[in-house]
């Protein structure tokens, strides 16, 4: 199974929530245009439905069905609060707050009654806009309060720091919010209005760990906090994956990763086999070391480690090619680019793909492969007009590219473009009338076309169609696969593991098949046990699986596993193929960890599995 176009692999990174997302082609179920609920939420939100397909066809599908809810235009289906500026009478309940009994009562009544007209002289000057006569009533209120009377002392600290908030005086709105909170740790509107204020003072980590007790406490219901959380964790993966990645030692993917990645190009020469002609007959001298070629070149040499599956040498011979301005310079400059990308070095691979689309003598084919492939990184980069005009020249110099039309019907996917999408890939099987990779996502795509518009009828014929497509090319694996998918959102769990199973007898080998299989059995049966043992497998399978590690981090969190997810979540880090990948992993890891700090400080837990 292809589960690695270049569209998938280097795009989906980018344009989608997970890099595991899709089951080969699967890139296609998830995209720019699919909104949902964020993906740090499945880390965050632990009180949701249990992981309803843990990729883009979870947030597809529960975008969908808050739709047919009534949740249009609502983002997130979120309830929309009121912004919380206005003071308010009392805190939310806490100890302590009833009125005294014995011998002081009635001095302490008075002061009581004498702070409350004062905290409601202060509303009033609020209402009115004179936040600092407010400012002034409310700290008398705070003076004359008694010490003993929590929830009231709580209430004239969150009050005042609704006042600074209006005059943006940011500092003192987190002091008065963490007087308020210290006095009653439970108060949303005093924590809520700290994290606002810690945002302001670019306290990123400050910020997430009251946002995240705020959601909590509200059970994930609330649109202003849930929103502030997605931007401020946003941020924080932004921050530590532009260092981190710019750090980063290159990491060679899995065999399976990168054969999966060429085999869905019909039309690369780079990735053909060897001619008869251009290697000898001898054996290997030594395990590991490619056999003697006829010609001097650096390129053929690569060509043989391929084939050898020993990739990590490949760079280097292509660079020996490309010094010497050998014959197969063109052919090595894309291998090499091609192999940049798959590290994860796009700055490296740029420059050579520029270099192989500018060589107007170059075979037509290597440039429109290299614009396929810049094309890829352009998304990946969120760059999709630039991305777009590449894809376009490829069919331009090359019309009867067959890889052109089925990746540039991935990036359409990518970018909710379905009826544009389906036009390419039925001109790709026009070209090719036996690539089942492109009938089985063109299925995909009518199928996603009409789910979203909720035509039944639509439905039941792209249903339909992944029969046919099955039945027609019986060991296309990818068929397997997103017909799995489609039957995983009917709810046809069980024809959806028969599906998967079909899968791994095609490709025992496929880790992200494993991890969708265990997906499976926690959304159909609720069986933790069996989802976990599939995702292990898929690690032992693949260890460089980071769909696998961030679904497997993404389950401890829900599991209540803090320690263990955040471990996940950073090996998960290590193997990201993209700066937006990694940044989205940190996300994760970073709602993990103030899950951690919030359990902490308030003995806050979401409920867990």
């Amino acid at each position: 199974m292809a589960a690695s176009k270049p569209v998938e692999a280097a795009v989906v990174a980018a344009a989608a929530p997970s890099s595991g997302s899709g089951v080969g082609g699967g890139g296609a179920t998830a995209g720019p245009g699919t909104g949902g609920l964020p993906r740090w939420q499945l880390a965050l939100a632990v009180g949701a439905p249990l992981l309803l397909g843990a990729g883009a066809m979870y947030l597809w599908s529960r975008q969908r069905r808050r739709r047919e809810a009534g949740g249009r235009g609502d983002a997130g289906g979120l309830k929309r609060n009121s912004e919380r500026k206005t003071p308010e009478g009392r805190a939310s309940p806490a100890p302590g707050s009833g009125h005294p009994e014995g011998p002081g009562a009635h001095l302490e009544m008075n002061s009581l009654d004498r702070a409350q007209a004062a905290k409601n002289k202060g509303n009033k000057y609020f209402k009115a806009g004179k936040y600092e006569q407010a400012i002034q009533c409310y700290t008398e209120a705070i003076s004359l309060c008694p010490i003993e009377k929590n929830a009231d002392l709580s209430t004239f600290y969150q009050n005042r720091a609704a006042a600074f908030e209006q005059l943006q005086k940011w500092k003192e709105v987190a002091q008065d919010c963490t007087k308020a909170v210290e006095l009653n740790p439970k108060y949303v509107k005093a924590l809520f209005r700290r994290a606002k204020a810690h945002e302001k003072l670019d306290n990123k980590k400050e910020c997430l760990e009251d946002v995240t007790a705020v959601c909590i406490l509200e059970g994930f219901q609330n649109q202003q906090s849930m929103l502030l959380a997605d931007k401020v964790l946003k941020l924080l993966g932004k921050e530590k994956a532009k260092e981190k990645y710019k750090n980063r030692e290159p990491l060679m993917p899995s065999p399976q990763f990168i054969k999966s990645y060429f085999s869905s190009f019909t039309d690369d020469i780079i990735s053909q086999p060897m001619l008869k002609g251009e290697k000898s007959d001898e054996d290997k001298d030594k395990e590991g070391e490619a056999s003697e070629v006829k010609e001097n070149s650096g390129y053929l040499r690569a060509k043989q480690y391929m084939e050898e599956e020993n990739y990590d040498k490949i760079i280097s011979e292509c660079s020996k090619e490309i010094d010497a301005q050998g014959k197969y310079m063109a052919e090595a400059l894309l291998l090499r680019a091609t192999f940049y990308l798959l590290i994860g070095n796009a700055n490296a691979a740029k420059p050579d793909l520029d270099k192989v689309i500018s060589l107007k003598e170059a075979n037509v084919k290597l440039r429109a492969n290299a614009l396929i492939k810049r094309g890829s990184m352009h998304m990946q980069q969120q760059q999709p007009l630039l991305s777009t005009q590449d894809f376009n020249m490829a069919a331009d110099i090359d019309p009867q590219n067959a890889d052109v039309y089925h990746h540039r019907g991935q990036l359409k996917i990518l970018l909710d473009q379905v009826e544009e999408a389906v036009a390419d890939f039925d001109e790709c099987i026009r070209l090719r009338p036996e690539s089942a990779l492109a009938q089985a996502q063109k299925c995909f795509a009518l199928y996603r076309q009409a789910y979203t518009g909720n035509n039944s009828s639509q439905i039941q014929a792209a249903m339909k169609g992944f029969e046919e497509v099955i039945k027609k090319f019986p060991r296309c694996a990818e068929g397997y696969a997103l017909y799995a998918q489609a039957l995983t959102d009917q709810q046809q769990f069980g024809k959806a593991d028969d599906m998967y199973d079909k899968c791994i007898d095609l490709e025992p080998d496929n880790a992200t098949t494993y991890v969708h299989k265990g997906l499976l059995q926690l959304q159909w049966k609720q069986d933790l046990d069996r989802g976990l043992e599939l995702i292990s497998k898929a690690i032992e399978i693949d260890n460089k699986c980071d769909f696998a590690y961030e679904t497997m981090g993404t389950i401890e969190v829900q599991r209540g596993n803090m320690e263990k997810a955040i471990d996940m979540f950073n090996k998960a880090i290590n193997l990201a193929k993209s700066e937006m990948e990694m940044a989205h992993l940190y996300s994760l890891c970073d709602a993990a960890h103030a899950q951690t700090e919030v359990a902490k400080k308030y003995g806050l837990k979401p409920p867990t599995l």
